[in-house]
């Protein structure tokens, strides 16, 4: 009776969902292979096994006929044996040249194996063969190798083997125990012993197996998380790097203007003044860019934090929008019942929601964009809806990874990727969906995060670390 172990490449985490478009169709067919070339390496494990099984019933039946004197139909049971050696030699011929295997053809090999060793079993004493129970090896191999509507048929069919074997059988002829018989009660008992073996192997082996599909799926997740937080450290290192190349041409920037602002030419024409001044605002607005930008080069909530209160916070975040976009462009919709308790703001967390607002004015330009606020269950809810296009179905199912845009420009997508960071550091979730036409079209993008992450802890209320 060959035993299995499971290939250590079989369990493969679904990583399709972290990639968009074409490659994540790519992965999804490499995850498919690699479950076909699993298939192909526990064939082959089981013919190994199959082979030692050979040799072992082999050397068993020759030791028991002439060592040990006890009579044995040889020609039937060596005949089992040629059977299994040359169907062990078919499967080995079938995983040297074809590519894949699947499911149903490993359960096809362990019926085999039942069969032959039910053979094996009438022809030696049925029952009354100590080695009866090496059918639970075959069902310990199915309930590795197999899916529970393969296991559990196998332990149907080898229960129901084992109830036949103790009525069809030629007798064992042991010479201590010619003419004695097991009573019936003995008989009973042991296939009770055997139901509940059978029973609880498939059930704690398929537990065991989900338990580490479970582990391998989280160890997946882990590792992408670190990928996407290395890359946020990439990133963060790059804009910081920028910001400090931005700070002289900027700086130089603008004292020209502040020169051409007193020079009489400019000074003397209303129209060149109001653009000298316009200059000098959008300056002024990419130099508070470049600051904020060194502010959050570090952690989240690192540099310079300031305690203010929920609604201080928002209303800050409304005004400052409104008056760097379109002041139309944004409906600012709070709960009427909103509390006000105090929090921590910072760069990161206004830059955030600054982004996804941002991305739901290009994405219906001319229309305003709703912003709702809301707590419910302690959490924080900022809900953003668009009367746009809404989102592709392929780009809600791995909404938030990198490069996933629908602007159609290489490099896209980053915002909502950074947000979702922001967001998942504090504990919180980003989610999107289409609304559908009776809520007025559109997208809603969802930003749900716990108060108690942003409720100050060890800061003053003007900002900075409280002493002791």
């Amino acid at each position: 009776m060959p035993l299995a172990l499971p290939d250590p490449d079989d369990d493969h985490p679904d990583d399709s969902r972290y990639l968009d478009g074409e490659d994540g169709a790519a992965l999804n067919a490499i995850n498919e292979v690699r479950a076909l070339e699993a298939g192909r390496n526990n064939l082959l494990q089981l013919v190994q096994l199959r082979w030692l099984a050979a040799a072992g019933q082999f050397a068993t039946v020759l030791s028991v006929h002439y060592a040990l004197h006890i009579r044995l139909p040889m020609p039937e049971m060596l005949t089992l044996l040629a059977v299994l050696v040359l169907f062990n030699l078919a499967c080995w011929l079938r995983a040297r040249w074809m590519p894949s295997v699947r499911n149903a053809e490993l359960f096809a090999g362990l019926l085999v194996d039942v069969a032959v060793l039910s053979g094996q079993l009438y022809y030696s004493g049925g029952v009354t063969n100590p080695f009866i129970f090496l059918f639970l090896l075959q069902i310990a191999v199915g309930a590795v190798l197999l899916p529970s509507r393969y296991i559990w048929f196998m332990v149907s069919l080898t229960g129901g083997c084992f109830i036949a074997l103790t009525q069809w059988h030629l007798p064992l002829l042991v010479p201590d125990m010619v003419g004695l018989a097991l009573p019936t009660h003995y008989i009973g008992g042991l296939l009770i012993c055997f139901a509940i073996n059978a029973g609880l192997l498939v059930i704690f082996i398929q537990r065991i197996g989900r338990n580490l599909r479970t582990r391998d799926a989280r160890l997946a997740d882990l590792r992408q998380r670190a990928a996407e937080e290395e890359h946020i450290v990439r990133m963060g290192l790059l804009a910081s790097g920028a910001a400090h190349e931005l700070g002289t041409p900027l700086a130089t920037l603008s004292v020209i203007l502040g020169d051409w602002s007193r020079m009489a030419p400019f000074a003397g024409d209303p129209e060149l003044r109001e653009e000298i001044e316009e200059m000098q605002v959008q300056l002024r607005r990419c130099k508070a860019i470049v600051s904020g930008i060194l502010m959050s080069a570090g952690e989240l909530r690192g540099e310079s934090p300031v305690v203010t209160t929920l609604q201080g916070f928002l209303d800050e975040l409304v005004e400052h929008w409104r008056a760097t976009r379109s002041r139309e462009g944004l409906d600012y919709r709070p709960d009427v019942d909103l509390p006000s308790p105090r929090i921590v703001s910072d760069v990161g967390l206004k830059q955030m929601i600054d982004n996804i607002l941002d991305n739901a004015l290009e994405a219906a330009p001319g229309q305003p964009v709703i912003l709702r606020a809301l707590i419910e269950d302690g959490q924080l809810v900022l809900r953003v809806r668009d009367r746009g296009p809404g989102f592709l179905p392929e780009m809600l199912e791995r909404f938030g990874k990198p490069y996933q845009s629908s602007k159609g420009r290489a490099g896209g997508g980053l915002g909502l990727f950074l947000a979702l960071n922001v967001v998942r550091s504090l504990g919180g979730r980003l989610q999107a969906r289409n609304r559908d036409a009776e809520e007025g079209g559109g997208a809603e993008v969802e930003i749900r995060m716990p108060l108690s992450a942003l409720a100050p802890q060890g800061l003053s209320d003007n900002g900075g670390h409280d002493a002791g």
